[in-house]
């Protein structure tokens, strides 16, 4: 965002030119450490336009060229990985170790897909015709429009522009108004990978002059979001006037089962780290932790005391491990989540407020909760910050039943040490993700997506660039 210039529009950094102003704020400190011209209406319009033409001639460049500019752009991105990772912690409050990891895997996204970008196979299948052959062809859909969560500012951006720009489509990212910087640097390394002008784009603004205009526009043929399931449901509406394809990475509630056979002190080496990464606020983190009875009093200890110890404080600090929340209103969401908790009789171990030493900044202590009904908020939704809530469970029947009692079905988790227990979780869990003694999910190798209200589509490994490719028959009769 060079002098408040937060658009790329034909190959161009430009100013917004929407009345007003839009500011970015440091969460750890509550400083402003940035502000720009929101998009108007025109500026996305003009985006759509610079897209629409760049995709006549992208379509037609080879899939090897394309390959070598994504390569390209991996390279210019690993130069610039500190200059990424310092933004990222800055925008998003992360810790910088992760904010690094982060820009690795968005990296990752760029390398699988230059080699995805030249396996796009059709095939010959023999026609009932005399004389016929059938051939399957894979085409790019078309223009691109892609809508990201703050959370993850680099990866979620890669894991849509990386498959689109491999299918051969051109895309418009509209990142969160929170970050907008990290998504200008992505787009940056693009732009310095020689991706033509009007390949990509970003246009950062509000509802009525970014989305309303993207999602209106007949020239946008896919448009791929991550966010919660209330604006995805709405989103596949808006879609519908126009019959745009859809992939939507939504909310999650994940469940954790600890079997009575799994090693205590391993699985809390593990789960507590994870869950309180990014202060909670990662879509496929556990939320639900049910324990077997025989672990589970032990377990909340070793919990509750692992959190407490956890350094809280600026990501850009080496010694943080974990940092703020994003917002004011996260803090108000988790506040309630914990006030109902305290209502509905659950017991706080620790946390449960804001640190008394940290008047600045949207810190919350990590949290941990035990003794829940399971129609308790931290139970019964997507937490979305740093509260652990823990409950019991005596059978595998009951356990699968209680994981599975929710519209949500994007990643579930469980720890055990018996290879058919393994196997049966992995059948029996509805999510669109399981991990067995690890939370790894998140690779450019690996599918990534859920089931039912979690959304549809998937992202990443072979299965990420079919979304961004229509399939086309011809029937050839000599």
């Amino acid at each position: 965002m060079d002098q408040g210039q937060a658009h790329l529009i034909n190959g161009e950094w430009r100013n917004g030119s929407a009345a007003g102003q839009m500011t970015v704020v440091d969460p750890a400190t509550e400083e402003v450490i940035g502000s720009f011209a929101a998009a108007s209406e025109k500026d996305t319009q003009n985006a759509i336009d610079a897209a629409a033409a760049a995709f006549r001639t992208w379509r037609a460049t080879p899939a090897w060229t394309r390959a070598d500019i994504l390569h390209k752009c991996a390279d210019v991105m690993l130069a610039r990985t500190e200059e990424a990772a310092r933004r990222i912690t800055l925008e998003a409050g992360k810790p910088i170790a992760q904010s690094r990891r982060e820009w690795q895997l968005s990296i990752d996204q760029f390398r699988w897909y230059a080699e995805e970008a030249r396996r796009i196979h059709g095939r010959i299948t023999e026609s009932r015709a005399p004389g016929g052959r059938i051939e399957v062809h894979h085409e790019p859909v078309g223009v691109v429009a892609a809508f990201t969560a703050w959370n993850f500012p680099a990866v979620l951006i890669a894991r849509k522009v990386a498959p689109a720009l491999a299918a051969g489509c051109s895309i418009i990212v509209r990142p969160s108004r929170e970050t907008p910087g990290t998504a200008a640097i992505l787009m940056d390394c693009l732009r310095q990978a020689g991706v033509p002008a009007g390949v990509i784009n970003l246009v950062v603004g509000p509802t009525a002059t970014t989305y309303d205009v993207l999602m209106k526009s007949p020239a946008i043929r896919k448009v791929s979001l991550t966010g919660s399931s209330a604006v995805g449901q709405q989103m596949l509406r808006d879609a519908a006037a126009t019959f745009k394809r859809a992939t939507m990475e939504l909310g999650g509630n994940a469940p954790v089962i600890v079997f009575d056979d799994a090693s205590l002190d391993a699985t809390l080496d593990i789960v507590v780290p994870v869950k309180f990464a990014n202060a909670g606020q990662v879509c496929v983190t556990g939320d639900r932790f049910y324990v077997h009875e025989s672990l589970y009093g032990k377990f909340v200890e070793g919990f509750a005391a692992r959190a407490k110890a956890l350094k809280l404080g600026h990501g850009l600090d080496d010694v943080t491990q974990m940092g703020p929340l994003i917002n004011a209103r996260r803090m108000a969401a988790i506040d309630a989540i914990v006030a109902d908790a305290r209502k509905r009789g659950g017991r706080v171990v620790t946390g449960g407020e804001r640190p008394a030493d940290r008047n600045k900044g949207y810190f919350y202590a990590p949290t941990v909760i035990a003794g829940l009904p399971d129609d308790a908020l931290a139970l019964a939704e997507e937490n979305f910050g740093p509260i652990a809530a823990i409950t019991s469970f005596k059978s595998d029947e009951e356990v699968f039943t209680r994981a599975n009692s929710t519209e949500l079905g994007l990643s579930a988790y469980a720890f055990t040490r018996d290879p058919r227990r393994m196997r049966e979780t992995v059948a029996r869990l509805e999510a669109g993700m399981v991990g067995i003694n690890s939370f790894a999910l998140a690779a450019a190798e690996a599918p990534f997506g859920g089931i039912k209200a979690s959304g549809m589509g998937r992202e990443g490994s072979e299965e990420g660039i079919h979304d961004y490719l229509n399939v086309k028959l011809a029937q050839m009769t000599v």
